[in-house]
Order: C-alpha cells, then structure tokens, then sequence
C-alpha cells in the first residue's frame, strides 16, 4: 500500500546551521505517528517544512503520490495538509464559531456560507465547543483553545493533520481526553504525525515513532523498540524528559 504522506530527504539550514538533516517518514491512511526528541532537535521544523510554512533546501514531500514540496503553505491547505501549533494560535477578537468557521471557508472543498456554517455547527458539537460558541478566542480557558484550534485545522478537511505538542499541558482527565480525540480523528482515516514529549501519550497512540536529535533522524521504527534504544535513552529519554 502506498503511504499517505512521504517525506524523503528534507534539509534545511539557517545561516549554515542545519536544523533538519536529511529526515525521511511516510504516514499511512490512519496512522499516527510520533516524532519526538528533546527541545532542539528540529521537530517543530520538520513539521513547519510539511505544511510549507518554510521551504526546504532539499527533499521531497508527497501525498498520495502528488509532489507537494512546491506549494505554498496554503497551497497545502487546499492539497488537504494542515496543522495545530505549539503555541495555541486562535483568534482572539473572533468567536469560537467565528474561528471554526474560519477553516471551513477555507476549505479544500471550497464551502459556500450556507454549507460551511452547518459545517460548523457540525465540528463545535462534535469536538465539544458548542455552548462556548459566542466567546471569543481570548475569554477560552487553555483546553478549550485547543480543540478551537483543533476544529478548525478540522474543518479544512485534511487527510494529513500535523499536531505540534497538541496534548502539552493537559492535567491526566484532559489528557486522556485528548488522546481519546486523536484516536477519533486516526478512526476516520486521516495520517497524523504527532510531535509530542509526553511517552504516555506516545505509547498509548503511536506504533511507529521517528526520535530527531541535533536536526538528525537518529531511530525510527516499533515504538518500544525504538524507545529500548541506548542511543535515544541517552539523547531524549535519559535527561529528565517524562518518561511515564
């Protein structure tokens, strides 16, 4: 089965410095997939290069067998990749429907007004934000900025959802919570790549992990294998990270 998402090769340097070096995955339809390291290692570029917020120097990246690397960070949108960030980006003057509708509008399915506000009422009970639908992006509590950001990352109708530390933060009820959304999304054969520096999380989501040390791949493979591996215990899991 060809994969979903293939990335081969991606490079890029700021002022000689290669924060990613020549980092390879592919996603199945389905898959969630880890990418972890310590803060540092380039998990965030990497994520940044999949969705075209940057361009990579070298590499190629492709979705169901398109050559995406060309596009624009929009241009991914609309290929149907898109991302949540490591610091919460909602609009904070705008409602929590005004958001979500936000994504819709900008569509790969290109909604008119009627569609995509149903679209919306959809995604608010479906993530559960509906009774916080007239609040603004700045009156939300953290949590619920984040299934803001969420739905509407959602409502561009992604195949590929990039989610960067989305699960960061939470207390042990969010947290499971929030595993038990993105088990949800994986449900409805969308490949998600999960950056992420909580192993209960990892563990409990991902199959298949890719560990980023100094802008290199340094394992990749089984998740628990890769996670017995002395050269990864002793870059990421073996300096205080949560290892639970």
């Amino acid at each position: 089965m060809t994969a979903l998402l293939e990335v081969d090769g991606l490079t890029k340097s700021f002022g000689g410095l290669a924060a990613v070096n020549g980092v390879s995955l592919a996603v199945d339809p389905g898959e969630i997939f880890g990418l972890i390291g310590p803060n540092g290692s380039g998990k965030t570029t990497t994520l940044n290069l999949i969705a075209g917020s940057l361009v990579a120097d070298s590499g190629r990246i492709r979705l169901q067998d398109r050559d995406v690397t060309a596009l624009s960070n929009a241009g991914r949108v609309h290929a149907r990749i898109n991302r949540t960030f490591q610091l919460v980006r909602v609009l904070p003057s705008m409602t929590v429907y005004e958001n979500v509708r936000a994504g819709a509008l900008f569509s790969a399915d290109r909604l008119r007004m009627p569609d995509a506000n149903r679209k919306t009422e959809e995604l608010l009970d479906y993530f559960g934000i509906a009774d916080k639908a007239s609040l603004t992006g700045a009156q939300l509590t953290y949590i619920d900025q984040k299934r803001v950001e969420l739905a509407r990352a959602w409502a561009t109708g992604p195949r590929v959802l990039l989610l960067d530390e989305w699960l960061a933060g939470l207390n042990p009820t969010e947290l499971n919570e929030g595993i038990a959304v993105v088990r949800r999304l994986a449900a409805e054969g969308v490949g998600i790549v999960l950056v992420e520096h909580v192993m209960s999380a990892v563990r409990a989501l991902c199959k298949q992990v890719l560990v980023m040390n100094a802008g290199r791949q340094i394992a990749a493979g089984k998740t628990e294998t890769v996670l017995q591996d002395a050269s990864v215990k002793d870059a990421y899991l073996g300096r205080g990270h949560d290892r639970h």
